[in-house]
């Protein structure tokens, strides 16, 4: 790193031994029994931001669990799907697949979930988190065992991007007894969903293999078949191992150590380019032979190392060190004629000649610009959280104080190639030397603290915390050659931040099945390395209630996040027409909306032996800017004061419905998302500057053959709706369209 450690070290020394000071200064208690071995074994790791259904249940504000059992219903490969049942996220369709999902919460912006804390089992889990968290790599959503979201309430807890929520992916755990699963799926496009694993657990060791292999052609078909013929699909092969020790039962101290490996590559034939309204209209699952080379292949390597200790039966620390290494390489059209795709599709009469060209009519030499956008990521960094239990007087602490430290960097190193159209098939003409076209890196250094003390007296739980984050950030700018290395950089920038984040919940029971929240918090997302935009702050305010008793569950939520300025950030996936990497500076924003989500299972209710789960969740939000300014920002432009945000849709509604028998299970899905802006305005948009509304219906059924065995079937989109989901990166895209799916799932 370029940025001096010094003062982060000793910053780190000092937290550490403030921290060892700390427990030698607690009281003498005493060490647990045997008989507490078992309690602690399961008790939830204090990386984790929501816990339990009935953790979510308590949560100062809005949280959300889906189980292993929720997730099991449809049985979803796409993350973008299973998020449909959660209020106040919004998904927005890319490719069609959930490869690259775009997901923001309350208003956050979704560009490649860039906006959110994405976390596998609480770790940071962007290739850059603080540097470059574009999301170019996404877990694998089929080997999953839970999901958490929290929203404004999270901004203690998780870090570093506060300002809409936090969103935790919980893998496969190590069983406790020995057992595995098999779960294979064949359906449209030649598509092959395969997920196996096996472990188990003994008196000292346990231990989990697992893997998710993944294949399809894909749905979209080229004009003119390129080197791996008309596939637009995609091939994953995703491996996991962990490896756990513990502690005897009658240590002194009772001790876990979790190794966690894992290593995921994907080839994929996806591409930026979308298309002009007109062809979309023709065939929206088209896809220009300008696109026939596109083509993105990644490695995600992952190494955890997770340590748990009872220090008493009050006080307990988990720390966790972790490093993941990202490689990728999109190479995909970029310009066509020197003009670039985006503005290209969204204004087909001024740039018929170079549509023309993309459609596969003969061009000159040069005239596709093909870019190797190569870049390479690491992350690694160490937290520690320390739990302790307490009472005083009448009044009963659940204190967590924690520590992260926290290095990345964005290594970007790429060039250009030019080719010719040639009866619809592209052919090289120039090979551009490697480092010609982006050469630099973004690191980023981070020290973060936290404390938050649940006090629970009688039927209120107050939970006041803070957040201390101090980023140093550098960009170095090398000479755009292939030894550009070699040379002296062209420009090195820097940039510092600190940050303190105070907020407070309160959650009132009223009864066993009656809860009030209410929380306050502040929001914050740190600029890119060299940005000369300002860190991105919010005030985030929430009030809700819950019900849940019996065969019924509900909640309403009402939201309000005022931001003091809110930052966009020009990358290619969110349509370009801006310098790659610059930030933009939006000033004062309001999002404002409510959430509502109710469950209720009219068999149960009734006592029938058929149960009829129901249940729906709607997000309304108003979101718009309190400034006006002019912006290079494609999603900006001109603003006026009240002008709407692009690419947030101001209604969603899902809802599903199921009949369950002793061996069988059927559910119906539907989802409803508005129309959403593409570029910032009022008043009805333009259609070539908005998506379209669209109602999407999933259905699943599964039937019990034997104890463990289950076969099942699915049909993602049932009525085929065709419609644009999305106008990023360029030119108008599809959701997917109807895909039928068949398959077994066994466990032993």
């Amino acid at each position: 790193m370029s940025v001096s450690r010094a003062p982060v070290i000793r910053t780190l020394s000092l937290a550490v031994m403030t921290a060892l000071a700390t427990v030698a200064l607690l009281p003498a208690v005493a060490v647990a029994e045997p008989a507490d071995r078992a309690s602690f074994a399961t008790r939830l790791d204090r990386l984790r931001v929501v816990g339990n259904s009935a953790s979510a249940q308590e949560t100062a504000g809005s949280a959300q669990f889906l189980d292993d059992a929720t997730l099991a219903q449809f049985n979803y490969s796409d993350v973008q799907r299973v998020l449909r049942q959660v209020p106040g996220v919004y998904a927005i369709d890319e490719e069609g697949l959930g490869l690259r999902p775009n997901i923001g919460i309350r208003g956050s912006g979704t560009d490649r979930s860039s906006r959110i804390t994405l976390m596998e089992d609480g770790v940071l889990i962007s290739p850059a988190p603080y540097a470059a968290p574009a999301a170019y790599y996404f877990p694998t959503m089929a080997r999953m065992s839970a999901l958490e979201v929290r929203k404004g309430s999270s901004a203690i807890k998780t870090g570093p991007r506060t300002t809409g929520g936090a969103l935790n992916l919980v893998s496969t755990p190590i069983p406790d007894a020995f057992g595995g699963l098999v779960d294979f799926a064949y359906g449209s496009d030649q598509t092959t969903l395969g997920h196996a694993w096996v472990g188990g657990r003994g008196e000292r060791t346990g231990f989990l293999l697992e893997t998710v292999q993944q294949n399809t052609d894909g749905f979209k078909r080229l004009d003119s078949a390129g080197p791996a013929g008309d596939d637009t699909g995609y091939n994953l092969e995703d491996y996991v191992g962990k490896l756990l020790l513990t502690s005897a039962a009658d240590a002194k101290r009772y001790q876990e150590l979790e190794f966690k490996i894992a290593h995921t590559e994907q080839d994929a034939n996806e591409t930026y380019l979308g298309l002009s309204d007109a062809d979309f209209r023709a065939n929206p699952n088209r896809r220009y032979a300008g696109s026939q080379l596109d083509n993105i292949t990644t490695n995600h390597d992952q190494h955890e190392l997770r340590h748990r200790i009872e220090l008493s039966p009050s006080l307990d620390l988990t720390t966790v060190a972790y490093r993941t290494e990202f490689e990728r390489n999109w190479f995909k059209l970029n310009d066509v004629g020197g003009i670039g795709i985006a503005r290209i599709l969204d204004n087909p009469d001024d740039f018929a000649q170079q549509l023309a060209w993309i459609r596969g009519t003969s061009s000159p030499d040069n005239a596709f610009n093909v870019r190797n956008n190569r870049r390479s990521y690491v992350a690694n960094g160490l937290q520690s959280v320390l739990g302790w239990q307490l009472d005083t007087g009448k009044v009963a602490h659940q204190i967590e104080l924690s520590a992260r430290y926290h290095e990345d960097e964005e290594d970007r190193f790429q060039d250009d190639d030019r080719f010719r159209m040639d009866n619809g098939r592209l052919v090289l003409t120039r090979n551009g030397a490697p480092g010609t076209q982006d050469n630099r890196i973004g690191e980023a250094e981070a020290v973060a603290f936290y404390v938050q003390d649940e006090m629970r007296h009688g039927q209120w739980i107050v939970t006041p915390g803070l957040r201390y984050e101090t980023v140093d950030l550098t960009r170095t700018d090398f000479v755009r050659a292939s030894n550009g290395r070699e040379l002296a950089p062209t420009r090195i920038r820097e940039n510092r931040v600190s940050n303190l984040s105070p907020g407070i919940g309160v959650t009132w029971l009223g009864s066993d099945a009656y809860t009030v929240f209410a929380s306050v918090h502040r929001g914050f997302s740190p600029p890119a390395p060299g940005s000369t935009a300002e860190e991105e702050k919010s005030t985030n305010t929430e009030l809700g209630m819950r019900w849940h008793q019996g065969a019924v569950n509900a909640e309403l939520t009402g939201f309000w996040n005022d931001y003091s300025n809110l930052v966009g950030t020009c990358t290619e996936s969110s349509g370009g027409g801006c310098t790659i990497g610059d930030q933009f500076d939006a000033g004062k924003t309001r999002i404002r909306g409510v959430e509502a989500s109710l469950g209720y299972d009219l068999g149960r209710a009734n006592g029938w032996a058929l149960g009829v789960p129901l249940s729906f969740n709607y997000t309304y939000t108003d979101a718009e800017f309190r400034s006006s300014f002019i912006s290079a920002f494609e999603e900006f432009g001109e603003v006026l004061d009240g002008d709407k945000l692009a690419y947030l849709p101001e209604q969603m509604f899902h809802a599903e419905i199921g009949l369950a028998g002793e061996r069988w299970n059927t559910r119906l899905a539907t989802t409803y998302a508005d129309r959403m802006r593409t570029v910032a305005g009022r008043g009805t948009p333009l259609p070539s500057e908005a998506t379209e509304s669209a109602w999407v219906f999933d259905l699943s059924a599964s039937y019990t053959l034997t104890a463990g065995t289950d076969i099942f079937a699915r049909v993602e989109n049932l009525f085929d709706e065709h419609y644009i989901a999305s106008r990023r990166p360029a030119g108008a895209r599809p959701g997917r369209p109807r895909a039928t799916f068949i398959g077994i799932r066994t466990r032993f």
